[in-house]
């Protein structure tokens, strides 16, 4: 069928709904509601759409289009549950299990026949990362089948005022509901309250006589203080202890000043790098670090012992002869310091007595490459740019030229651009059945770097390569596997992701003919680098990249700035200019 999406966003969600009913032989267009009713109209009247399927919408369609076509909705909650913040009322409500309905678009909200639904559980996750896994393998299902069950035309869509369908209205979530009593709230609650907002909107607080919104939490196990103390810094994040605990938050973002651009979220130490010490700290200047010179950085080590569960961001675990680089960072983002802790964890890791090493492999996105936002909020963002891609240069090509073990690449989440290229880099890419990558730069104005024009064509050939990187759109992993960018699917939830590459690991390592491969495997880069030099390609990338960075009229700028601000920017029909972000 002749498909249009409609959303507020092309997010996650959406991407992987376009790519799946793509998988599936439809014909699929896609306008973004941000732009205005009026570009909806105009979308519907130009791709005269069998069906509209709105994966995410922040706002209602106009009642023309739902009248006159028939429009599903994807709403996040399960049959009966209706209104704007239904996760989040289910992060703080701690249900055990959720689910989402595929409904029919009416007036009343959230209000329509249901066409299908799923339910799933509710793990302690961030929002967003419940989002992008556990919602999005359900709504995605939900999708699929209310599309078949539409076309197939015999289907009567369930009225919720059926037996059994409990209708509840839950009200916007307000900051008011999420603030944080740091003198009473346990840290179990905090981290509820911090992990219901942690990506957007953030929970509202105040730091340094300065109102910010904290994004994500994770636990600490031994630093205590008095409740709301600032403790230390680690990797970027800030500690803050609790009434019996402590909790590391990632991120924060300013409050809007009047006047003043949008603020952004970025790594919480360097927020507070910027803001006055509280009264009673020892004197001090601020490092060239980025973090507030008033608290103490204390590093977690790379293998923690048994017992510890203090929150890092880079892991690095032995299992025989299997080594496991596991690392997480808030958005995917990676900046200039992620790259090369990275880097340096990598090097570790090489000295380890392992034939397997796998990297990734936790849940949630594994790469998204450069850190836009730490780029943003540079004095020199084209500075930085250069630094920061150069430093995911020194990673990718630490990873390609490791010849004396297999290295794999566990994609429990979705990948984009650079991060797509540093998953290449290994010998072989596993990949969770619902993620999406987007193996492309275009959306922001650049060529690309990280090797991507030695790596992507030597897997999907220069034809598609070039494909990929022009048409700029959204990969389903059944695809990915298809065209030779992911060796093997791994088709379990995201709470399993890790046991299961775990044991794949383990069946490779006891393969006999994996000394063999290991010997192929430098053979093949040894005759590569006589070809054509690693430096070869990167001299040319970069030289590409370079002349866009340092050129303040660039697009690249532009939608990088509205990017990071997330800011309406670009066509309202994101397809037909590969604008895919």
């Amino acid at each position: 069928m002749d498909i249009l999406l409609v959303a507020s966003a092309f997010n996650s969600l959406s991407q992987r709904v376009f790519a799946e009913l793509s998988d599936e032989g439809h014909h699929v267009d896609v306008v973004l509601a941000s732009h205005g009713p009026d570009a909806v109209r105009a979308a519907v009247t130009e791709v005269c759409p069998e069906l509209i399927v709105a994966p995410m919408l922040k706002s209602a369609l106009p009642e023309d289009v739902w009248r006159e076509h028939t429009c599903l909705i994807v709403h996040p909650g399960p049959p009966g549950d209706r209104g704007p913040s239904s996760l989040d009322w289910a992060i703080a409500e701690e249900a055990s299990e959720w689910g989402v309905t595929v409904l029919q678009a009416e007036a009343a909200m959230d209000a329509g026949d249901v066409w299908a639904d799923g339910s799933f559980p509710v793990p302690a996750a961030g929002k967003s990362d419940l989002y992008r896994n556990e919602v999005s393998d359900a709504a995605a299902a939900a999708v699929l089948l209310a599309v078949r069950r539409y076309a197939d035309g015999s289907y009567k869509p369930r009225p919720q005022s059926e037996p059994g369908i409990h209708v509840v209205w839950r009200d916007f979530f307000r900051q008011e509901q999420r603030r944080i009593d740091w003198e009473n709230d346990s840290t179990a609650t905090v981290l509820r309250k911090l992990r219901g907002a942690d990506s957007q909107p953030g929970v509202r607080d105040e730091i340094c006589d300065r109102e910010v919104f904290l994004h994500g939490g994770h636990p600490e196990d031994r630093l205590r203080g008095e409740p709301g103390e600032l403790l230390a810094t680690r990797a970027g994040a800030v500690c803050r202890a609790t009434r019996d605990g402590a909790v590391w938050i990632p991120e924060l973002r300013p409050r809007k000043s009047s006047g003043d651009p949008a603020p952004f979220r970025r790594p919480a130490a360097s927020v507070l790098a910027g803001f006055p010490a509280p009264p009673g700290s020892s004197p001090g200047m601020p490092g060239s670090n980025g973090r507030p010179y008033w608290l103490p950085e204390i590093a977690a080590p790379l293998e923690l012992p048994p017992g510890r569960t203090t929150w890092t961001d880079i892991r690095y675990r032995q299992h025989g002869r299997i080594g496991f680089l596991t690392f997480s960072f808030p958005g995917g983002a990676m900046s200039t310091t992620h790259c090369r802790r990275l880097l340096a964890a990598w090097r570790y890791a090489l000295t380890r007595p392992t034939s397997v090493l796998v990297l990734g492999g936790t849940r949630d996105f594994f790469s998204n490459g450069i850190h836009l936002n730490v780029i943003e909020a540079s004095s020199d963002p084209a500075g930085e740019s250069w630094s920061n891609l150069n430093a995911m240069n020194d990673l990718v090509e630490a990873v390609l030229r490791t010849t004396d073990r297999i290295v794999v690449a566990a994609l429990g989440g979705n990948a984009a651009a650079g991060g797509v290229m540093l998953a290449l880099a290994a010998d072989e890419v596993w990949c969770r059945t619902g993620s999406v990558l987007n193996p492309h730069y275009r959306n922001m104005g650049l060529y690309g770097s990280e090797y991507w024009t030695y790596s992507l064509p030597r897997r999907v050939g220069a034809e598609t390569a070039e494909r990929l990187t022009a048409e700029a759109l959204p990969v389903s992993a059944a695809t990915a596997e298809r065209i030779g960018l992911v060796n093997r699917l791994v088709p379990v939830a995201p709470e399993e992701f890790a046991a299961e590459v775990g044991r794949l690991a383990a069946d490779m390592a006891d393969d006999p003919d994996l000394p063999r491969r290991i010997t192929a495997k430098a053979t093949a880069r040894h005759a590569d680098e006589l070809h054509r030099p690693l430096a070869e390609y990167r001299r040319a990338e970069l030289a590409r990249m370079r002349a866009v960075f340092f050129d303040p009229e660039a697009p690249y700028h532009a939608l990088r700035s509205a990017f990071v601000r997330k800011l309406p920017n670009g066509s309202p029909r994101p397809l037909a200019t590969g604008d895919t972000r």
